[in-house]
């Protein structure tokens, strides 16, 4: 019980990590343009894309503004200019990138580009990959434990 009490938000926060991950692997498997033998065409592949830059953007925005605050108040990772936001900052490079790429696609899709896509891709998945890995690490129990009370880890958020 009380290891599953420390381990609350590592496991919570792996749920949404996890999904992250098979959707960016999903995007980067069907770039290729075999989202069409999976009953898509190019505008429904292009706003499933857009739908991972806006959540990933969504929920990067709550853990800067709502958890790494209350977080670095004992856990150094989670400050301004640690790890966690630095890695936030490059995952949003790709990010940003993807998401030009987005428009211009939907704006003229005979313009659409597989290896584009993918090189886009590819030019932040490991900052991005590493970065859901350290964070599930650095909320799992072994670490918590060493910051936190077990009455803190039940008033903090998630």
């Amino acid at each position: 019980m009380e290891e599953r009490r420390y381990n609350r938000m590592a496991d919570h926060m792996s749920s949404f990590h996890e999904h992250f991950k098979r959707e960016f692997n999903e995007l980067y498997d069907l770039a290729d343009g075999s989202f069409n033998k999976r009953g898509m065409n190019l505008r429904v592949y292009l706003r499933k894309a857009d739908d991972l830059v806006k959540h990933l953007t969504m929920h990067h925005t709550i853990e800067e503004r709502h958890i790494f605050p209350l977080l670095a108040r004992k856990m150094p990772e989670f400050r301004a200019n640690e790890a966690h936001i630095k890695s936030h900052h490059g995952i949003h490079v790709g990010l940003d990138a993807m998401s030009a790429l987005l428009q211009k696609w939907k704006a003229d899709p005979k313009e659409y580009s597989p290896e584009d896509m993918k090189a886009c891709l590819d030019s932040w998945r490991e900052v991005l990959f590493k970065h859901l890995d350290e964070e599930v690490r650095d909320l799992s129990a072994t670490n918590m434990r060493k910051y936190w009370t077990l009455q803190e880890m039940d008033r903090l958020p998630m």
